[in-house]
């Protein structure tokens, strides 16, 4: 008995081993080699992309690249928009010392939306404080700060911001004040004024803070009951939601 378990102790596991490989050889021949199969496509599975994963990753990158070729094409149409605007408004100017720069829109905060933007030009390329800003369409605001390589612009659709408007058609005057959205809101010096929806408003020959004639918007609805003073719902001509470039009046 004792010979028997100190062999035991000494071959079991060569037996042991042996009796595996002879099972898996015999598991394997009768099954023709399907169980190796399915270890194998179970280890490679993670690896393998699947039938329809090819088609797939196709539309996926024609669909990108139709995307970005819109993308292109509307920059290129907002620049080319631009440069018209940029050299007229330099021609409009070439007998005064004053230009015009076109400057990206680099930053815009959710919760300022439309209160304040900041451009992607600052002190470096010429730009002030009191530089006045404006994009294809009309008046967008004024630059509040410099840096070297930034400037941030005050919206006029900021509640904060006022400035004397003039009604283009009958000459009527008042100040308008930003409503936080695509509007403002126009207070008439006169009790009775001669205004009506469509009319166009521009920046006011007396105002201190912006050139006279700068297109604004455009008369939406008007309240002549208003107190103190008969008011009018503007709709901003420049495109404030989707500005993109602007263009900024140089001192």
């Amino acid at each position: 008995m004792y010979i028997i378990r100190r062999w035991w102790e000494r071959y079991a596991l060569t037996l042991v081993l042996v009796s595996l490989s002879f099972g898996t050889a015999w598991a394997i021949r009768q099954t023709q080699g399907a169980i190796v199969f399915e270890v194998y496509h179970l280890l490679t599975r993670p690896f393998q992309s699947s039938p329809n994963q090819a088609p797939q990753l196709y539309d996926a990158r024609v669909q990108e690249l139709e995307t970005r070729i819109v993308e292109l094409e509307n920059k290129n149409n907002q620049l080319e928009e631009l440069l018209g605007y940029v050299n007229q408004s330099n021609s409009n100017t070439k007998n005064s010392p004053q230009q015009a720069i076109a400057a990206p829109v680099i930053d815009r905060s959710a919760d300022q939306w439309w209160q304040q933007i900041t451009l992607g030009r600052g002190s470096q390329a010429g730009i002030q404080v009191g530089d006045i800003v404006t994009a294809p369409g009309g008046l967008v605001g004024k630059v509040t700060s410099v840096s070297p390589h930034t400037s941030r612009v005050l919206l006029i659709s900021d509640p904060t911001s006022q400035l004397g408007v003039t009604i283009s058609r009958s000459r009527f005057m008042g100040f308008l004040r930003g409503q936080s959205a695509n509007y403002a809101v126009m207070q008439f010096f006169d009790k009775v004024p001669d205004v009506r929806p469509g009319d166009a408003i521009a920046t006011s020959p007396y105002s201190q803070l912006f050139p006279a004639g700068i297109p604004v918007g455009i008369v939406e609805s008007i309240n002549l009951k208003k107190s103190p003073a008969p008011e009018a719902i503007i709709a901003l001509s420049a495109p404030m939601p989707y500005l993109e470039w602007v263009v900024v009046s140089l001192k």
